[in-house]
C-alpha cells in the first residue's frame, strides 16, 4: 500500500503592507540607529551611582517637587495613596540612561477603545518592562454611571491619564526598591519640614484659608486631622498638602474627601424623646400677666 508523501505546512506569513512610503521608511531607519546610539552611549556613559543619589537628594528637597510626589483618592470606602507619575520621571531622570514612554498603537472609534503601550528601559542592565493595555473611551461617575466619549480631546486626555498610570509602574519595575524608598523618604519629610521659613502658625493658617476657598471648613479639617487646628503637627500639614494636590488634579472630590455629617435615625429618635427645652420668650410671656399692672395691656 502506498502512503501519501508527507506534507510539510508553513506558517502563512502575516499580512504586510504592499507599499512603504519614503517618510515611513526614513522614520524606521532613524528609530532603529536612535537605539542603537543610546545603547552605545549608555555603555560608554555609564551613570554614577553617587551622583544621581545627590541629584535625587537635591530635587526632592524641593518642596514643590514634594508636593507633586503623592497622590490620594477614595475607593470603595477607604484612602488610596501612593506616588505619582511625576515623582516616576525624576527618579528615572535622575538615575540616568533610562527611557521610557508610552504609545498608541491602535485607535478603534466605532468600538470606543484604544490599545496602548507603557514601556521602561534600562539601557545599560538592558532590563525592560512593558505592558500593553486597552483603554476604553468612557468616563465613570458614581452619578451618572458610565459615559462615552465623543470628543477627540477627551478621548485623549482619558488615554494619557491611564497611560501615565501604567507608565509609572514600569518605570518603578526598573529601578532598584531601595532608590525609590529614600526619594519617598526625603520626599515626605520635606512636606514634613514645609516651604522656606514659615513658622507652623502661619502654615495652619494659610492651610485653612485655602481650603476655606474651597468650601471647606475648620470643623471638616480638624475632623479629617483628628485634632484641632492649634494641635495640628507638620507631618498634618503635609497630608492636607497632599489632599489640596489630589483636589486639584481631579483624583479626589470635596464630599468624598470630606463628607458632611448626617444625622443618623437614632439620633433624631433621641432628639424626639428628649423634653423640648423651656423658651425664655415663652416662660416671660407666661409669668408677665401676673406681675403685669392693672390697666396695662399686652402692648405695654
Amino acid at each position: 500500500m502506498n502512503y501519501p508523501a508527507e506534507q510539510s505546512y508553513a506558517p502563512v506569513p502575516a499580512p504586510a503592507p504592499t507599499f512603504i512610503g519614503q517618510g515611513t521608511a526614513v522614520e524606521q531607519s532613524r528609530a532603529v540607529a536612535e537605539v542603537q546610539a543610546a545603547v552605545i552611549v549608555a555603555r560608554q556613559f555609564p551613570r554614577n551611582e553617587p551622583l544621581a543619589l545627590q541629584k535625587m537628594r537635591t530635587a526632592f528637597s524641593q518642596h514643590s517637587l514634594a508636593v507633586r510626589s503623592f497622590f490620594r483618592f477614595s475607593r470603595g470606602g477607604s484612602n488610596v495613596s501612593g506616588e505619582t507619575i511625576q515623582f516616576a520621571k525624576e527618579l528615572a531622570r535622575c538615575w540616568g540612561n533610562i527611557h521610557h514612554g508610552v504609545h498608541e498603537l491602535r485607535r478603534d472609534d466605532e468600538a470606543g477603545e484604544s490599545e496602548m503601550q507603557a514601556w521602561a528601559w534600562d539601557l545599560e542592565t538592558n532590563e525592560r518592562a512593558s505592558t500593553t493595555f486597552i483603554v476604553p473611551h468612557a468616563r465613570w461617575t458614581k452619578s451618572n454611571g458610565s459615559s462615552r466619549l465623543e470628543d477627540p480631546r477627551d478621548v485623549y486626555e482619558n488615554n494619557s491619564n491611564n497611560g501615565a498610570r501604567r507608565l509609572r509602574e514600569m518605570i518603578f519595575t526598573v529601578l532598584p526598591d531601595w532608590y525609590r524608598e529614600q526619594a519617598k523618604a526625603i520626599a515626605t519629610n520635606t512636606l514634613e519640614n514645609g516651604a522656606g521659613d514659615k513658622p507652623r502658625s502661619q502654615r495652619i493658617a494659610d492651610a485653612v484659608a485655602h481650603f476655606e476657598s474651597m468650601g471647606v471648613t475648620v470643623d471638616q479639617l480638624e475632623e479629617n486631622r483628628g485634632r484641632a487646628s492649634d494641635k495640628w503637627t507638620n507631618l498634618d500639614l503635609g497630608q492636607l498638602q497632599i489632599i489640596a494636590e489630589s483636589l486639584r488634579r481631579g483624583e479626589v472630590t470635596v464630599d468624598e474627601e470630606f463628607p458632611q455629617q448626617r444625622v443618623t435615625v437614632s439620633e433624631i429618635q433621641q432628639q424626639a424623646s428628649a423634653p423640648a427645652p423651656a423658651d425664655a420668650s415663652t416662660a416671660q410671656k407666661a409669668e408677665w400677666p401676673k406681675t403685669a399692672k392693672p390697666g396695662q395691656g399686652a402692648a405695654s
